[in-house]
Parts: C-alpha cells; structure tokens; sequence
C-alpha cells in the first residue's frame, strides 16, 4: 500500500519550468512530464536551513509528513533544537524534557571508560544512574546548539579578486571570517563560527552555544553496546545496541556553564517523542546530525590515487598495529581496559577504507566520474566556456605531482603522529622545542602546561610493552614503503629490532615520571635534556623533515589542488543546471532523507531491512569478547519479556536506510515522517562505505538501532525506569 500511496505522489509530481534555490546551487528545472525516479531524490547531506522548495518537496514524495519549519526554524521550536553536536566528533539528540541525551555507545566509549577500573569495570557490566545524583561527571566533554544559520558569503569574499593569486585570496577570505564572525549578532554567552561550502563557492555562519557540564547517565555492557565488535563493524546484518546516555546540565537560567553541583538539568526548546510503531520497507526516515567529511566532487584521477596509491598504504600500518595490540589485549584484563578506545578508533577506519576501495570498484565509480568529465568537456567546447577548459588537465597534473608527498605525509600521519605512541608523545615534544625556539621562555611555559594535562591522560591508557613491538614493525613498514626522498637518514639500512630495543630501554618518553622529569627545568635545560634522549631525538628527526620538506611541499599543491576545485564545483553547476549538488559535509548540522530499504549487496543475494534479538542468539559465542551476550539478556530472549517494545513476538534490534551519512553521524537520530524519534544512526553497510566519495542509492545503506531495542534494554534489562518514565512515548501509526 506504501509503494502504490508514493507512485501516485510521483505521477502528480508536473513541474513547469520554474527556478529553485537548492542550498546555494541555483538549477534550472524544466518541464517534467515523467515520474522522478526515486533513487535520483534520495543522498545528499543538505543545510536545514535551506530546505525550502526541492528538498521540501522531496521529502513529500518519500512520504514525509513535516515541513521546512518543522525542520528548522529560528524563531519557534522545531527539530533543530534537539540536535546537539556532541563533544566535537559525534551527535546527540535530547529525548526528555530534563536535558536526557541520547547518542552511540562508540561516540561516549571514552566516557565510560574513563570511570571505568578492573574493580568497577562499566565497559564490561554497563552503568545506570537511578538518580541525577549517580550521573557521572566529565569535565573535557561539551555539546553544542545551533541556534541560527545566516549566508554570509557575499561578506567574507569581499574584496577577493579573480587575478589575485590563491594565498592572497585566502588571507583576505579568512580576515573577512574573523571579521564576519566578532561582528555576528549573540547573545554574550553565544559562540558564532564561519564554514565554507561547495569548495569555498558559499560560507555560512553559525551561532551557537556549547554546554560543558554533561553527565554519563546509562550505558549497556559492551556486550550490548558493542556486540559484534570489530567483526560486525560496517557490516549487515547487524546485531549491536549502539547507545549511550548523558544529561546536559545549566546553570539556574539555563545557559552554559562550566561543571558546578549547583547545576540544573538543561529545559531544551524541544525533545523528540519516542515511536513505539516501529518501521517497515518503504517508511519515511530523515537523518539529523553532523555529518564530518566528504569528498563527493573529485575529479577520477583523485578517486584512483586514494584507493590505488594512499588506502592501501594506510591500510597496511594499521593491520599491522591492530594485529599487534589485539594479542596483548587478549592476554591481559588491564590492557585490555587500557587500549579498548584506541584498539577501536584504529579498527574503525581500517575497516572502512577495505570497504571503501571495494565499493568503489563494485559501483565502477571511477569510470563513472571519467564518463561524466567527457561529457563536461564536451559541453565546456561546445559552448566555449574558456574558463573551464583547462581545470580537467589542471587535475591530471597537480595530482601526478602531489602523489609521493601525499603518500610519505600519510605514512608519517599513521606511523609517527597517530600509531606509535611514543612518537606521538616525541611529537609534542617537538613541538614545545619549537615554542621554545621561536618564542622564547614564555612561549615554553605556555605550552608545558597544557602538555603535560595532556600526557597524564596519555599515559594513563599507556603500556611501553605494548607499544615496542608497534613501534617496531612501523617503523621497519615505513622505511620500506615511504618514498625515499623523505626519509631521514636515521631510518635507512638499519635495525629496527636493536633500535627498538634501545630506545624502550633508555628513554624517559616510555613513562610519565620519566616524562615529567624531562620536561622539569627552564626552557633551556628542557631542550638539552630532550635532545639526549634517544627515543626524542628518533621521533625528532621524522617531524623536522615532516615540517620542513612534506608539510610544505603538500600546502603548496594542497592549494593549487582546492583553488582548480573550487572552479570545478562552480563549473559543475553551471554545466549541468539539472543535477542536484548538495555541499560536502564538513561537520556542520546537516539533514540527509530516505527510506527503509533493503539492497542486494551480491548477485543471488538480498538483505532484509531489519534484524531481531533472535541474530544476536544465533551469532552467541559464550566467553567470546565480540559475540558474548549477558545472562539477563539470554533470559529475557528465552522468557520472549519484550514488554510493550516487541514485535509479533520478535524484539527488533537494527535496521537500514537509504539515508546519506559519514563518520559525525555517529548517533544521530533516525527520525520518522511526523517527526518521532524511530532510531540511532550508528554505522554504514560495508559495500556502501565509498559513499563519502560517490553514493550509490543501490548499495548504500546506513545502519540504525531501533529506538524500541534501545528502550527494552533500559526497562527489561537494566531496570531504569526512571529513565524511560522521563521520555514521551507515541503511536503516530496509529
């Protein structure tokens, strides 16, 4: 009945020659006589507050019921005010009228085992407060609120000229943005930041406010939480319950404020209501968060140097790594509660480029791309547009150049900034060596401080034993694979077993006492004491060459590259006035609409939307750390003690949608056609992980926890009412 109700929409959906604004990209339509395919209205990440017109319009045709206002509006509550960017990396939405946050249990990972000890082990058991005076505080953790989305392209391109050269134009572009953003209209306890879209071609700004007295209130075991670990991750079927909660805590007028046991729970302007329905094939759902990055307009030489050249590249560091830390974190409880957050941040993007570079052979997305340039070329000669006729050879020439430097600056990113810590730690290091050089003592003293916070927290999830062999095996990987050119001369023809071997011995780098009393003294004494130990002077030598010839030399052709981009974007527009072009994400409030939908990820193959507490059952391995599951919850299966949130006797647990996200939608709220929260966006389907570069409405699926698998394990299995009697539970279906 849901398809034949949309077929009839599309069959009246006649438009007559008209202009419409679609988020800053101004397309003609003309007369349209045949049904849209639903496929070519589904992807995109676009601007709420821009939905007025097509985009509202398409979200009719998928069966939305909401308007633009519903969405985002200013001046009256609506579902803008329930999306909270959460701690800079994931988002959040408000579920109660008490400030109650709802997001990915990955998203608040590091929260919970923060408050975490083999004693009193939350990873492992969960946590639940009964009370606000059990929520935990997290003093480094913000959220933020939009609260207005003002174009202010025309202010910050003022003065920028088409013969200036790309440096000139960025220094005018980012004084107008500081500008742009001291002179914004706020309130004192408001924020207000500038954001570039469609490659620098429109800028937004955003006022906002950050709160940062949030509260962890409930987590599941991991068992739950995190069930299928790095085995199931980006893959369906999918068995996880994905989430987390926290509450925002004000000050006694409601504003921001720093953590105080005077705090209030934070009134938000709206909270979501809670769908008990459920969804079936072809169900409206939209999307709301803050989507991190996507690249979906390169030119096919970029797209074939990332899978061909620098995915397989970073795919090989990290193999190697994981594979390392995962045989020390099987043998011993305390590391595996010290490299639990790290071991899946590395896992989490390993995984997804494989998939990635899959995808993007499965979709034939290069060919695709090079399809679509003949076509531009042929239209830029056809119509003599002079000043697009070089920007495809421009591409083919500046990424042939950039290749070797791109690929070394990716192996000292994975080896040197991210992998090996003790590099990692050399790297700050540097940097205050730098501070001291340049600046003098107060420049030392400024940076020491905030340092040595940070390397506390560093090496309180630090184990040298763990780390050397890292260190090791990358390092060895580096040497050998990263072009030559730049390498320091430390790294060629060696031995990286005695290497590492002395360094783990000596240095002071490998503990915090040792660390500490590094960095005691004046800034001098400081330099000379880093600069005699073997470990710092290793790490040293791959960071001056990182800082003097890769860094450098990538700025360089990195803008070169973003300047032929930024008229490629533009050229598309005006080339194919008909397509839809929605700008990249760039971890700013964005909607994405679609639908419940299964897909064939293979010939003879087809996925189901949904999946039930029967898969976890039937994925259970007793004892296993990825697919164990908790007596209760066997129990409760066993018992069928679903309470009002099962279905035909089945408890739903995940399911898929057409929905276009990225990392940053990690938690966002799957909502329904009237607005009703109806799940958790909390990862994508494997084949369709190369939608950051090239969505496919085929393949590409997003993965989502059914909000009523979220509530069962807060009422039947933790026992939280109290959490569950906050929130306003409805029947929109019936």
């Amino acid at each position: 009945m849901k398809r034949i109700q949309l077929y009839l929409l599309l069959a009246l959906f006649v438009v007559s020659c008209k202009t419409v604004q679609n988020n800053g990209a101004v397309a003609q339509i003309n007369e349209v006589t045949t049904v849209p395919d639903t496929r070519e209205i589904q992807g995109g990440m676009w601007i709420p507050s821009l939905l007025e017109g097509m985009n509202e319009q398409e979200m009719k045709l998928l069966g939305s019921k909401m308007t633009a206002k519903d969405i985002y509006d200013v001046n009256n509550s609506s579902l803008k005010d329930a999306i909270v960017h959460f701690n800079g990396g994931c988002t959040s939405e408000i579920i109660s009228p008490n400030g109650l946050l709802l997001t990915n249990h990955h998203c608040g990972y590091g929260a919970i085992q923060s408050h975490s000890s083999v004693e009193h082990d939350y990873l492992k058991d969960g946590f639940w407060a009964k009370s606000y005076d059990e929520e935990l505080a997290n003093p480094s953790m913000s959220v933020t609120f939009i609260k207005r989305i003002d174009d202010v392209t025309t202010e910050v391109l003022e003065g920028v000229t088409e013969d200036m050269d790309e440096a000139a134009k960025m220094k005018i572009i980012n004084q107008n943005i500081l500008k742009v953003a001291k002179a914004a209209q706020k309130e004192t306890w408001q924020d207000a930041n500038v954001k570039s879209f469609y490659k620098g071609n429109q800028y937004l700004l955003f006022v906002t406010e950050v709160f940062k007295d949030v509260r962890l209130v409930g987590a599941p075991p991991s068992s739950i939480g995190k069930y299928g670990a790095d085995t199931d991750n980006w893959m369906w079927p999918r068995h996880t319950g994905d989430f987390s909660m926290f509450r925002i805590y004000a000050d006694a007028n409601n504003r921001p404020a720093a953590y105080s046991k005077d705090n209030v729970p934070y009134k938000p302007n709206h909270y979501l209501p809670i769908s008990l329905d459920g969804v079936e094939e072809g169900d409206f759902t939209l999307v709301f968060g803050f989507p991190g990055r996507t690249n979906e307009y390169l030119p096919a030489v970029a797209v074939d140097q990332i899978v061909n050249v620098l995915n397989p590249a970073k795919i090989e560091v990290r193999e190697n790594a994981l594979k390392i830390i995962d045989s020390y974190m099987r043998k011993d409880p305390a590391i595996k509660i010290q490299y639990a957050s790290k071991y899946a941040s590395t896992a989490n993007y390993w995984k997804k480029w494989i998939g990635e570079n899959q995808g993007i052979e499965k979709s034939n997305a290069i060919a695709k791309k090079r399809e679509l340039e003949v076509e531009f070329t042929n239209i830029v000669k056809e119509k003599d547009l002079v000043g697009y006729q070089t920007l495809l050879s421009d591409f083919e020439n500046l990424y042939k150049e950039i290749e070797k430097v791109s690929l070394a600056r990716d192996y000292w990113i994975e080896v040197a900034y991210r992998n090996v810590e003790l590099l990692g730690i050399t790297f700050r290091a540097f940097q205050l060596e730098q501070a001291y050089l340049r600046g003098g003592e107060q420049a030392f003293e400024n940076l020491r401080a905030s340092g040595i916070n940070r390397l506390e927290g560093t090496y309180k999830n630090y184990s040298p034993v763990v780390d050397k062999p890292v260190f090791e095996k990358l390092t060895q990987l580096y040497a050998e694979k990263s072009p030559k050119e730049y390498l320091p001369s430390t790294m060629v023809d060696v031995d990286f077993s005695e290497i590492a071997k002395e360094i783990y011995a000596t240095s002071k780098l490998t503990s915090l006492e040792g660390a500490k009393e590094l960095l005691e003294g004046t800034g001098e004494e400081v330099i000379k004491k880093l600069n005699a130990d073997k470990g710092y002077l290793f790490g040293k030598e791959l960071h001056t060459i990182f800082y003097t010839k890769l860094e450098p030399k990538f700025q360089q052709l990195n803008l070169q590259i973003e300047a032929v981009q930024k008229k490629y974007m533009k050229a598309l527009m005006d080339v194919f006035p008909n397509k839809r072009f929605f700008p990249d994400a760039n971890s700013t409030l964005r909607v994405t609409y679609g639908q419940v939908s299964g897909y064939k990820p293979k010939d003879g193959v087809y996925y189901n939307t949904t999946t039930y507490l029967k898969g976890v059952m039937e994925k259970y391995v007793p004892g296993d750390y990825e697919f164990d599951v908790p007596q209760k919850l066997q129990e409760l299966y066993k018992t069928k003690d679903y309470g009002p949130y099962g279905e035909n006797g089945k408890m739903p647990v995940c399911f898929i949608g057409t929905n276009h996200t990225t990392g940053g939608n990690s938690g966002s709220p799957a909502i329904d056609a009237h607005g009703n929260l109806i799940g958790l966006n909390f990862d994508r389907v494997w084949e369709g992980t190369m939608s950051d570069m090239n969505y496919d409405p085929d393949i590409c699926r997003n993965i989502m926890v059914d909000i009523r698998y979220v509530l069962f394990i807060v009422d039947k299995y933790a026992g939280a009412k109290n959490l569950i009697d906050e929130m306003t539970l409805v029947h929109p279906k019936k």
